[in-house]
């Protein structure tokens, strides 16, 4: 077996979590006789620091050729008063569009013993596993037109969705839950937005196909309030681009924090991007003490879902797993280094 996996460490702590990442990798590889050809290439912050853009060139022909793409985190305050053009974001969403990454996939589950680990009574999130399917190149974030008046007194951005957008994305939310507990929950805002009641539409049609799955549609408050209240009752949830952008950082949040929750961005084809869900932190970035625990389920779903390798993908989960049982970095009440966490899940590995 051989994989070429590009590495984007990015902004803030996202070189600390890559390095344990890669460093997961190598024990993964010797353990399962599995060759990773490994690169590292700027984005974000990091390439604007170098005098290069938010994507180089460079990183977007690596990653096109790559089996996949794993990213640390994007963002720096010192490019936030910059042009679009010149925020490290731009770098992402970019990366995003040249992939063709439309599906974005962010569990969120309580794992036994977790339960403590969030600011919800353990009661209310005891087997909480919800799947957020989130549209990720289409809707408000990319729409056209959008711009800032010339006497910057004004702003606009246009949300716009197109019927095999919301198809294809569909599918995805469908085809998840016939492996889980069958029900999707559409999510929209469709007693305001003329593009939430075509989301609406295309997804009850799409939902045709799919007998043994049932649907039902949510306005968009309603879900947030819903999945503090009864996380539980969630399946798989289907948003477009900015409500499943906010939504799973809320449900991660209920589940334990984003330094617990992992993402995959899967296309028709191509290379997949991976990446934790938490931003760069740059308050604690270059202290030790990010928890890595994200980067290393993430690399999980990289293993499972973008290489095939399912087997292991479990044992880098339950690595991940046994290691949040006895280390725990201070965003969970304990004292464990990144470099610390990263020594438990290697030798919860060996």
């Amino acid at each position: 077996m051989q994989s070429s996996i590009v590495l984007l460490p990015g902004d803030g702590i996202g070189p600390e979590v890559v390095a344990a990442a890669e460093r997961v990798l190598r024990l993964v590889a010797d353990r399962f006789g599995h060759r990773f050809e490994i690169s590292s290439h700027p984005i974000g912050g990091a390439a604007l620091k170098s005098g290069l853009p938010p994507l180089p060139e460079a990183t977007r022909a690596a990653c096109q050729e790559a089996d996949a793409v794993l990213l640390g985190a994007v963002g720096d305050p010192a490019f936030d008063r910059g042009s679009s053009e010149g925020r490290p974001e731009t770098g992402l969403l970019q990366l995003r569009q040249a992939l063709g990454v439309f599906a974005n996939l962010r569990p969120a589950k309580v794992w036994p013993g977790m339960e403590d680990g969030g600011p919800f009574k353990p009661e209310l999130i005891t087997g909480v596993d919800l799947l957020i399917v989130r549209e990720l190149l289409g809707g408000i974030y990319f729409g056209e037109p959008r711009g800032i008046a010339k006497d910057r007194q004004s702003a606009f951005n246009t949300m716009r969705y197109s019927r095999p957008e919301v198809e294809r994305i569909a599918e995805v939310a469908f085809k998840a839950a016939q492996g889980r507990r069958k029900l999707v929950t559409s999510v929209d805002k469709a007693n305001v937005l003329e593009t939430s009641r075509m989301w609406r539409r295309v997804v009850t049609e799409v939902a045709a196909d799919y007998d043994d799955v049932e649907l039902e549609h949510i306005l968009v408050d309603n879900a947030a309030m819903q999945i503090v209240q009864m996380p539980e009752r969630f399946d798989v949830m289907v948003c477009d681009n900015m409500f499943g952008d906010i939504l799973s950082d809320e449900a991660a949040a209920v589940t334990g924090g984003l330094g617990l929750a992992a993402s995959a961005s899967l296309g028709d084809k191509g290379p997949g991007i991976f990446e934790p869900v938490h931003g760069s932190a740059p308050d604690i970035a270059g202290q030790g003490i990010a928890n890595p625990a994200a980067m290393l389920r993430t690399v999980a779903l990289m293993l499972g879902h973008g290489l095939g390798e399912h087997e292991q993908a479990r044992a880098v989960e339950q690595a991940v797993d046994w290691a949040l049982e006895t280390t725990h970095t201070p965003d969970l009440g304990g004292v464990a280094t990144t470099q610390q966490f990263g020594d438990a899940v290697l030798a919860a590995l060996s």
